[in-house]
């Protein structure tokens, strides 16, 4: 059996897409771009939704759904439910939380974030993308940055801001975040279990909770460029990415 298991929580309510997991690129509904690739990695897997038009759609395409109605806060929650209870009585001990909206997260990528998370200390395991300090999008609050240890990989703190702050104007480039997690199973259900923190809150980013409480997140650099779907219109920049990949 593997050591990891995916699971994808994927919401048909959102306030600025609604069905956002069932919206078409090109031909197939989102979540099986998503699918697909999970199961590219060759890890286990699972979608974690609270709707009956996404657990259909899944299963139309044969994909592995299961149901958690509750009414909670954020994935991280939905998935923790999902692991209690469909996955505990399994020998799992990582649990990879792939967001439903990210159809460009390739299975090799999800496949080395978790075989560096295995041979690491860290109790969460994510990603960056090294970028140029010149890049306008420093400036832009909807990336986040994360100060990273080029050390040990460790993440020293993430945020909407510009950070580190250049003071001498030397700084050649920065790390933006890409959000994807692996959680040892202890820490993500250590993770739940936390109320927000003071951070968290100001900066409206969840990961902030794990380094309040003493959690330590790594991450791997990787090198590809990846887009979310957070509105209608980031369909057509994920088709025009998947357009030039199958030339």
């Amino acid at each position: 059996m593997s050591n990891f298991l995916i699971l994808v929580p994927a919401r048909f309510g959102s306030s600025r897409f609604p069905g956002k997991p069932l919206a078409k690129i090109f031909d197939k509904p989102m979540i099986q771009y998503v699918v697909e690739n999970c199961q590219a990695s060759g890890f286990d897997y699972a979608v974690v939704t609270d709707d009956q038009k996404i657990e259909d759609a899944v299963i139309a395409f044969d994909g592995n759904v299961v149901r958690v109605d509750d009414d909670v806060p954020t994935g991280s929650e939905r998935i923790a439910l999902a692991y209690d209870r469909f996955y505990a009585h399994k020998n799992y001990q990582y649990i990879i939380n792939v967001q439903g909206d990210e159809p460009l997260l390739t299975g090799s990528i999800i496949k080395d974030l978790g075989s560096s998370h295995a041979s690491s200390p860290f109790d969460i395991y994510t990603a960056v993308k090294e970028r140029s300090a010149s890049d306008e999008e420093f400036l832009n609050p909807n990336i986040v940055k994360c100060v990273k240890s080029k050390l040990s990989d460790q993440c020293l703190y993430f945020s909407r801001q510009p950070i580190p702050f250049d003071r001498n104007q030397e700084m050649k480039t920065w790390y933006q975040h890409i959000g994807v997690y692996s959680y040892k199973v202890d820490a993500l259900k250590s993770f739940v279990t936390m109320p927000q923190s003071e951070y968290e809150k100001i900066e409206k980013l969840e990961q902030l909770r794990a380094l309040e409480n003493g959690l330590t997140i790594g991450a791997k650099t990787i090198d590809v460029n990846l887009y979310g779907v957070d509105a209608p219109e980031d369909i057509k920049k994920i088709e025009g990415v998947l357009g030039e990949q199958k030339k």
